[in-house]
């Protein structure tokens, strides 16, 4: 691959989650201290929404990886389960023996005692859902039920939910407004500033052990921007893409065209066509001040 052309120790634009990239610009920043602020004030529900490509299980697995021996973690990433499934999926997170055959209500039973015995122990238990906006409506409903555990000082589980924005109207319908109105904390997690975009690069590579000044130019980074909107995911893809064909190149420095390549090889970037219509309709504007002088004359 181009590593060894710019000097790099591993590819610094994998689209696989890897906190040791985790890039802490203000949005991000924040979403991520609202988690922590959330989950040590014992917040029954925490939800964290974001488009595809936001960067929302990176958040998932840094908030994971930040919180303290307190807190006992367990991670869903694929929630599209049956309540009594993901009560499954959670009694094996916290490493609960069952047999095959249990029934939901010695399974709800052993999932109690077990909380119970870790904030006997001083832990609090957190578990984290990703693409929580594939749930079916009754196991969001099992969820809350979930929540109705506690001792008289505090929850014994607390729920976070990461997922795009059509969790907020999965969570808007009528039959489960008693889970909507429990959710203490949210966040909405939005794409990269222009600016924060080229931090971003610049961070990214710098884990990945560039050394050298400027990899993408100017015009490179305007036209990645225009070309991703911010999205993380897209951004990644597209300098990937970019670097392996300045690579082809024997070239040194990525440009414009190269990220105009890579854009016009993905299918979710935005292809713009702008700078070529306002060419186009100032030379028609020109042609046509230009016979409008001559009939003039």
């Amino acid at each position: 691959m181009y590593k060894a052309h710019f000097g790099l120790r591993e590819l610094p634009f994998g689209i696989t989650p890897d906190t040791s990239f985790f890039f802490a610009c203000s949005n991000y920043q924040e979403a991520l201290n609202t988690l922590l602020v959330a989950t040590k004030n014992g917040e029954g529900f925490i939800k964290i929404t974001g488009e595809v490509g936001v960067g929302k299980t990176l958040l998932c697995r840094k908030f994971m990886a930040t919180l303290d021996k307190g807190f006992v973690t367990a991670y869903i990433p694929n929630p599209f389960l049956e309540p009594r499934t993901l009560m499954l999926a959670l009694a094996d997170e916290l490493e609960i023996p069952q047999e095959k055959d249990v029934d939901q209500h010695h399974l709800l039973k052993a999932i109690n005692h077990r909380l119970l015995v870790l904030a006997r122990e001083g832990k609090r238990v957190v578990l984290c859902l990703d693409e929580a906006q594939a749930m079916p409506i009754e196991t969001l409903e099992a969820l809350r039920l979930l929540t109705n555990l506690e001792t008289e000082k505090r929850k014994l589980l607390q729920i976070v939910m990461f997922g795009q924005p059509e969790l907020n109207r999965k969570l808007a319908q009528e039959a489960i407004r008693q889970l909507n109105q429990r959710i203490g904390f949210h966040y909405h997690l939005g794409p990269l500033t222009k600016d924060d975009m080229e931090f971003y690069i610049a961070h990214r590579l710098s884990v990945a052990g560039f050394a050298g000044s400027r990899l993408l130019d100017r015009g490179a980074v305007r036209t990645l921007y225009t070309a991703s909107g911010g999205i993380p995911r897209l951004v990644n893809i597209l300098s990937h893409k970019a670097l392996m064909l300045a690579f082809g190149e024997g070239k040194q420095q990525i440009h414009a065209r190269h990220v105009k390549a890579a854009a016009s090889d993905t299918g979710s970037a935005k292809k713009s066509v702008w700078p070529w219509a306002w060419l186009g309709g100032l030379l028609l504007l020109v042609a046509g001040t230009g016979a409008g002088w001559a009939y003039f004359r």
